[in-house]
């Protein structure tokens, strides 16, 4: 190697360490100004209302703001493309869920993927589903609803909050396994598909344990009431768009990890159906690419698609 060949490479190293040693310091100082975190989902349900807990509790210790701002619309899809918009500098996040796992096969054709757009930045928890069904409906409990679906296809209704949302891919897989036929009635939010189940003008719903608890009497999971090997659940976490810098990513995996180990984090949750989700980055990384793949095989099995 000649002299000026060798001194461009020590310089090229020296510029590559300096660059590192100068994110490292960004890092230390983040967040110097607010944090938004995009929700694509509708107000009062569990993305938003784990969102809110979350940016509270990283605003007093971090002692910036940390907005939330919902985005809901076409099953998380309108939120998530603003959110892969964003500069990847840790000042825009995105609350996931599954929804975004199961929409890698359902919506092939939407305007980012999951796993090029975005990098982890930690789960959050993870809760069951419980099946809903209006007092109107003459059946108290699976058996006979699965026998009315039965007797009268296509007649009934279920509401989600839209396509890919857990709530609609755990419909589908209730009708699959259940082999019955009851139409799919998709709502911008959560909140506006729970509020047409209670006033009827919906008949069942699969919702978050950790929203609807407070409204109905009690409930088993479909496992456990008859249909074996029947799994569903709701689960989120945090994303920020691809290129934000490992060491935010890091600092901002630290800080939510510590509020989720939290013996009063854990107990409040606890009650309400709900368990913390504590992983590193790239522990996260995988659970996600598994879960892409898993739902990939049901939706395909299952022939679920978005009508």
């Amino acid at each position: 190697m000649s002299l000026i060949a060798g001194l461009i490479a020590g310089l090229a190293i020296g510029l590559t360490a300096l660059a590192g040693t100068l994110a490292t310091a960004a890092a230390e100082d983040y967040p110097t100004r607010t944090v938004k975190i995009i929700v694509p989902f509708g107000a009062g349900g569990p993305a938003d209302l784990y969102a809110r807990f979350l940016g509270q509790q990283l605003q007093d210790t971090l002692k910036q703001a940390f907005v939330i701002e919902d985005r809901p619309g076409a099953g998380s899809v309108i939120g998530t493309g603003e959110a892969a918009k964003a500069a990847p500098d840790g000042y825009t996040l995105l609350m996931m869920s599954n929804t975004h796992t199961t929409n890698e096969t359902l919506l092939p054709n939407k305007p980012f993927q999951l796993m090029r757009d975005f990098v982890p930045v930690a789960p959050v928890n993870t809760s069951d589903l419980i099946m809903v069904v209006h007092p109107s409906v003459p059946a108290k409990d699976l058996k006979e609803f699965i026998a009315l679906l039965k007797s009268r296809p296509g007649d009934l209704n279920y509401a989600s909050s839209g396509p890919g949302t857990p709530y609609h891919m755990a419909s589908e897989l209730f009708k699959a396994m259940s082999g019955t036929s009851i139409q799919h009635v998709a709502h911008r939010g959560s909140g506006d598909a729970r509020t047409a189940v209670m006033g009827g003008h919906v008949q069942m719903m699969i919702d978050a344990i950790t929203t609807t608890a407070p409204t109905v009497q009690s409930g088993a999971r479909l496992a456990e009431a008859g249909l074996a090997g029947y799994e569903a659940t709701i689960w989120l976490g945090l994303m920020a768009p691809a290129g934000t810098p490992a060491a935010v990513l890091d600092k901002l995996n630290s800080e939510i990890n510590n509020v989720l180990k939290r013996p009063e984090t854990r107990q409040a949750w606890a009650k309400q159906g709900a368990e913390p989700l504590v992983m590193t980055p790239a522990e996260f990384d995988r659970y996600l690419r598994g879960d892409i793949e898993k739902w990939a095989k049901v939706i395909h099995t299952a022939g679920i698609k978005v009508q």
